[in-house]
């Protein structure tokens, strides 16, 4: 097709790429009780249990805004609105912060 040509949108966000972060357990279990959205809920669904020492992880492959809108719905466990924090999920929570916080920052 000779007459064809580009057609050039500068304004358009490259697409974002899957990326595949180890979950702790305890959030994977917190989050399988809560009301997701059909992409954060096929993410957990499709995740792949890693067994480690008494525990595990949940190895969740999604893009970097649904491993952040995961990580939002675990507010929760930090104690807040009232509900006393268990040390265990607390720390669960940061380890997982720390994970997504390593991520691409978002758009503008």
């Amino acid at each position: 097709m000779p007459d064809h040509t580009a057609i050039e949108q500068e304004d358009v966000p490259a697409p974002e790429l899957p990326v595949t972060l180890d979950m702790p357990g305890k959030i994977a279990d917190f989050l399988c009780t809560a009301d997701l959205e059909p992409a954060e809920r096929a993410a957990l669904d499709l995740g792949v249990t890693v067994r480690c020492g008494q525990g595990y992880t949940l190895r969740v492959s999604a893009v970097p805004s649904v491993h952040r809108r995961l990580l939002a719905r675990c507010q929760p466990l930090d104690g807040s609105q009232g509900s006393p924090a268990v040390p265990a999920q607390r720390k669960a929570r940061r380890e997982d912060e720390n994970r997504v916080s390593s991520l691409a920052p978002s758009g503008p």
